[in-house]
Parts: structure tokens; C-alpha cells; sequence
């Protein structure tokens, strides 16, 4: 191998490498799923492609390595979507787990990583199952939209329970600690 190709295979690894950190940034301002998805296909093919011209000429080891990345690319998008809805619905749990029967509170979520919207709506306890040393509570709550969005607010149900001091979403789906990436 010529000191050309090295050098010239260099490059092209550079220049995958600065694609894929340009498009990952723009990536984390995206708020739509499909669009996030969508875009994260397309930056690991752009990185993958990258990475397989500077490693080999081979088009099958350069596949692999295009799979590879992409697989990489989509497990960390997963993951940083199971966190993202874990916050959510432990600040629901929080909100709910101190209410009475009947009683209507509000919940809210600020990101830390913008996947998706900040949001917010109300909660409503609906039946209390247990006794002291095992509470659930069965919920009703709003996702409400943001004022100048043309959503509209939606209701869901759930369940909650209290696991010493602290609230946690009880429901199977979408309970992400208990199902992952299935969801």
C-alpha cells in the first residue's frame, strides 16, 4: 500500500467522522420519531460508508461494517428513547403518588437530551389497590400540548405503585425497565 492511499484513506475516515458528528448534532434538535429515525439511518450510512472505504476495498467486509454501524446507531437511538419516556413517566408517578381519590394534580417533564418535547398535563387517581405495605393506584392523565401547538391534549391510563418512598409506573406497556427495546 502507497503512502497516497494511507494518506488519501485517512481522509476520507476524517470526513466521515466530521458527517456523522455534523448530522448527529442536528439529529438531537429533531422532536419528530420518524424523522429522528430516519436521520440516524442516514448518519450511520454516511459514517459506515465512510469508515468501510478507509478500511477495505472489499464489498462484503464494507457491508458488514455499513450493518454494523447502523445496528450501533439504532440501539443508541433506542436507548436514549427508553430514557426519555422513563423520565416521563416517573415524573407522573411522582406527580400521582401523593394524590387522594379523585384528587386531579399536575405533572410535567423538561428533557435533558431534546428527543422529544418537553411536556405536561394533569393526573387523576382513580381506584387505590392494596393495602399499606403494597399500594398501586390506577391513573387518568393528560398530555396536554403547548400553546402554540395544534395538537390536542390526549388521556391515558395507567397504574403506579409505591416501592418504599418512591412512585413507579406500574404498567406493562409501556414500562420501559421491564421491556426495553420491545416497545
Amino acid at each position: 500500500m502507497t503512502s497516497d492511499s494511507v494518506v488519501s484513506r485517512r481522509l476520507s475516515l476524517r470526513a466521515a467522522v466530521r458527517s456523522s458528528v455534523v448530522l448527529s448534532s442536528l439529529m438531537l434538535l429533531s422532536a419528530c420519531g420518524s424523522v429522528l429515525t430516519a436521520t440516524t439511518s442516514d448518519v450511520a450510512g454516511i459514517a459506515g460508508a465512510g469508515i468501510a472505504s478507509a478500511v477495505t476495498k472489499d464489498p462484503a467486509a464494507a457491508a458488514g461494517i455499513g450493518l454494523g454501524v447502523a445496528a450501533g446507531a439504532n440501539a443508541g437511538l433506542q436507548y436514549l428513547e427508553r430514557d426519555v419516556h422513563r423520565a416521563e413517566q416517573d415524573q407522573i408517578a411522582a406527580a400521582a403518588g401523593p394524590l387522594e381519590l379523585n384528587q386531579v394534580g399536575s405533572w410535567s417533564v423538561t428533557h435533558d437530551i431534546p428527543i422529544e418535547d418537553d411536556e405536561h398535563g394533569a393526573v387523576v387517581v382513580t381506584r387505590v389497590i392494596g393495602t399499606a405495605a403494597f399500594t398501586c393506584k390506577e391513573i387518568i392523565f393528560s398530555v396536554d400540548p403547548a400553546a402554540d401547538s395544534k395538537r390536542q391534549r390526549a388521556f391515558y391510563t395507567a397504574s403506579v405503585c409505591r416501592d418504599g418512598e418512591t412512585w413507579k409506573w406500574a404498567s406493562a406497556e409501556p414500562a420501559t425497565e421491564r421491556w426495553g427495546a420491545l416497545q
